[in-house]
């Protein structure tokens, strides 16, 4: 049996991590974990979120890795701090490790994706244009699968995700 995968999503808001992060799950069969519904769960309790969403997230995605189980997290992911945190988390649990950002290199593709996007969790508010545009993002600090939203079929997307989990890419 193969070691489960702890795959990892990132990107900026509105690049499509969701939409391609929900499909890999159905077709891997795997546990999806999305950090906006345990923050907004969070939020909704009255908690100071911070980084517990991602606390608590990668509790969640070791348990299941322990499990057998591949996890796949949909989160922004955006600094260095949070991806050691999920490369922790697949190390304590012998898992392998699979990042992926997506990105959006048309900026008027991503602005009216980002605009016209509604919220899919009771009571979460999207981020602004603005607000995506000026978010702190670190670039990444080692090699990982980059998906471009702007110039792919959602299904190429998800081929290119299942074959680098797959080891093919």
């Amino acid at each position: 049996m193969q070691r489960p995968a702890l795959i990892v999503f990132g990107g900026l808001p509105g690049t499509g991590k969701t939409t391609v992060a929900r499909q890999l799950s159905i077709r891997l069969d795997a546990v999806y974990l999305r950090v906006d519904a345990i923050e907004q769960a969070l939020r909704a309790a009255g908690a100071d979120v911070g980084a517990l969403g991602y606390v608590i997230a990668n509790a969640l995605a070791a348990e299941n890795l322990r499990l057998g189980r591949t996890v796949v997290a949909d989160c922004v992911n955006p600094v260095l701090a949070s991806r050691l945190g999920w490369r922790r988390t697949a190390s304590q649990s012998s898992a392998r490790m699979v990042e992926i950002e997506l990105v959006c290199s048309d900026r008027a593709v991503h602005r009216r994706r980002a605009e016209r996007r509604s919220p899919d969790i009771e009571g979460l508010r999207q981020p602004s244009w603005d607000e995506i545009v000026t978010r702190h993002y670190e670039p990444w600090d080692r090699e990982h699968l980059v998906l471009d939203t702007a110039t792919n079929s959602l299904e190429a997307l998800v081929d290119g995700a299942e074959a680098c989990v797959r080891g093919h890419a």
